[in-house]
């Protein structure tokens, strides 16, 4: 795999937009999406649609003070029928955030001239956060809508948490001087930040569709500062959201200067996948020694791929299901 080449990739900038009251990431994902899609061949619109949720997820993730996992999930009637990815906080300070990904897809639909997002049908975005043993997993859940995924999520935060929200990115295939084509991705997320008191009046939206925007939720100062902030985003190029001379503290400079910037510490990013032999074992836990013979194959071994890395396990059936009679070590129960 290509490694990282310049200090910035593989980070998430978290700041802040003093005078508008906003606050943002800036992400690049290099190595970390080059690892992702290396583990699979996918078609190039799915190989996008995955870089787009990959890239929102890292955003996201960083957002929120995880104690363990977020994971974002596109599920559809398109030809893009499930897009999953998975964000792990740091496990000590200092260390990097992991990030995996993986797409079922239905290759007789996929269409080599059609844009990427046409693969998306009717469905749902979903944000899932798990905090650990001990507490309740949260779900949030808004229709797909829009025109990119990234839109999709703009949704879901005016409508499940009522938090105007942007996304601008910037991903595909390129080529630095002296390098090997690679993938590079990169995008900027800015969010109202949340009052402290919020109003106990619900929002409602003018649109046909019901979905909430900015509009619906912000009024006076709050609305003329998100929306000057969003005015300055739209002038970045895309170039410089994926750009090698551009370093993410310059780009908040060039793009809200006015608006006093205040960056914090960045999280470094890395591909990583939570898969094991015990998951494996756990997850086959449900099943009776009926249904494990079932799952083996003529060679007498129970098999299974990790849909996120493609690791291979390779399992005794005697020492799965409910009714194992061995223990994985080879002794009787």
């Amino acid at each position: 795999m290509l490694g990282s080449k310049i200090a910035w990739d593989d980070t998430v900038l978290p700041f802040q937009l003093d005078r508008s009251d906003v606050r943002g990431r800036v992400a690049r994902l290099d190595g970390v999406l080059e690892n992702v899609l290396a583990q699979h061949n996918y078609p190039p619109a799915i190989e996008a649609l995955v870089a787009e949720v990959a890239l929102l997820t890292a955003m996201i993730g960083q957002t929120i003070k995880l104690r363990w996992k977020l994971s974002i999930q596109v599920r559809s009637d398109g030809p893009a029928r499930i897009i999953a990815t998975d964000y792990y906080a740091p496990t000590a300070e200092g260390a990097p955030a992991r990030i995996r990904a993986y797409a079922s897809y239905d290759e007789t639909r996929i269409d080599p001239n059609a844009d990427a997002f046409a693969h998306v049908g009717k469905g749902y975005f979903a944000i899932l956060i798990d905090q650990g043993e001990g507490s309740k997993p949260y779900q949030g859940i808004t229709p797909l809508t829009g025109s990119s995924l990234a839109n999709c999520a703009e949704t879901y935060f005016a409508q499940s948490e009522q938090l105007p929200t942007r996304f601008e990115l910037s991903f595909g295939r390129s080529r630095i001087a002296g390098s090997d084509e690679a993938w590079r991705a990169g995008g900027v997320m800015l969010q109202k930040m949340p009052k402290a008191s919020p109003s106990v009046e619900e929002p409602i939206s003018d649109r046909e569709d019901g979905v909430l925007t900015a509009s619906d939720i912000l009024d006076g100062d709050d609305f003329e500062n998100w929306n000057r902030a969003n005015i300055l985003l739209d002038t970045v190029d895309p170039l410089e959201l994926i750009g090698p001379h551009v370093q993410p503290t310059e780009l908040l400079v060039r793009l809200f200067h006015e608006d006093k910037p205040r960056i914090f510490d960045a999280q470094p990013v890395a591909f990583g996948c939570s898969c094991s032999e015990e998951s494996v074992r756990s997850s086959l836990s449900i099943y009776s020694a009926k249904d494990i013979a079932t799952m083996t194959t003529d060679e007498g071994i129970v098999s299974a791929d990790c849909q996120f890395c493609g690791a291979h396990y390779v399992l005794d059936p005697a020492t799965v299901g409910f009714e194992a009679k061995v223990t994985p070590n080879g002794d009787a129960d």
